[in-house]
């Protein structure tokens, strides 16, 4: 995997759209190049800042209640001999009659929702009006269970994916390309340091070529970022790596490893680079040296001073 692929699945874990199978591909691809993490770090900040732009909503304070009393009405379609959520049992009722009891008995498991209301005859007209109606004793509001509370946060965890696509949406909208959007997520975090170097006042470069190939260093002071572009590397195999050393004086110091796209790389160092150091690339065990000192001779050795 190259770090263009890793870029898009990077992009995907930040909203957790990957697959099971892109998740795995991609945590492999993380262990196997830890100097990738930036691009992680990256898209976790753009979709959180993205995210925080949606207000949280609670739920209605009635929900609970409404849940209740849905659970409690029996469904119409229920099987025979289950009785509804409070059923009285049959045999603690002393009824004067048992053929009223079982006819009191059917009328009570109809639900109020497809109970059929007679129309209004004769006699209902012409019965005397009632008194004023009793006035429904008032209910304090019920706060919501936890499950209401947690079908809110992942309600709320999805308005932060959507605020994520409607920022996308509206850069494009605004004139970006499909195309823009995707370099801005899949631009290596080399590569904008790079770009950082080139702008700055007082960006500096070294070169050197070694054994068919060319690598050259980029430095700003100014920005504090150093970055290495090679190409015509070899290739290496899975178990070895690239590692990058600032040689000061006679010590290495590592400033990370780093992976090849085909046979050629572009590299942020880590650390700080400080004046005289010379810039050097060695093969490693995957992971990086052990021990933190060179294992083998440098493949080149670029002196900025």
């Amino acid at each position: 995997m190259n770090v263009h692929e890793f870029a898009e699945l990077s992009a995907g874990h930040a909203v957790a759209a990957l697959s099971p199978e892109d998740e795995q591909a991609y945590q492999d691809a993380l262990a196997a190049h830890p100097e990738w993490r930036g691009i992680v770090e990256a898209d976790a900040e753009t979709a959180a800042a993205l995210a925080e732009g949606a207000a949280p909503v609670s739920p209605p304070l009635g929900a609970r209640s409404a849940l209740l009393r849905a659970i409690a009405v029996e469904p119409a379609g229920a099987a025979p001999g289950v009785e509804p959520l409070g059923a009285v049992d049959a045999t603690s009722r002393q009824p004067a009659d048992a053929e009223a009891t079982v006819a009191m008995d059917a009328v009570a498991s109809v639900p109020a929702e497809v109970s059929e209301v007679d129309e209004p005859g004769e006699d209902a007209e012409a019965a005397e009006p009632a008194g004023p109606a009793e006035p429904a004793p008032r209910t304090e509001p019920v706060s919501p269970p936890t499950e209401v509370v947690q079908a809110v946060q992942r309600r709320n965890w999805s308005r932060g994916v959507f605020a994520l696509v409607a920022s996308i949406a509206l850069l494009v909208g605004i004139g970006w390309g499909t195309g823009a959007i995707a370099d801005l997520w899949r631009t290596p975090t080399a590569v904008t340091a790079l770009e950082q170097i080139a702008a700055a006042p007082d960006a500096a470069a070294a070169q050197t070529d070694f054994g068919g190939g060319t690598a050259t260093v980029h430095w700003s002071p100014s920005v504090g970022k150093v970055v290495l572009v090679a190409e015509g590397l070899p290739t290496l195999p899975s178990d070895r790596t690239f590692e990058l050393w600032y040689v000061r004086g006679d010590a290495p110091i590592s400033a990370g490893t780093f992976a090849a796209d085909g046979t050629a790389a572009t590299a942020e160092l880590a650390g700080t680079m400080e004046p005289g150091d010379t810039i050097a690339v060695t093969v490693e065990p995957a992971g990086g040296a052990p021990g933190g000192a060179p294992t083998t001779d440098p493949l080149f050795a670029i002196p900025t001073a």
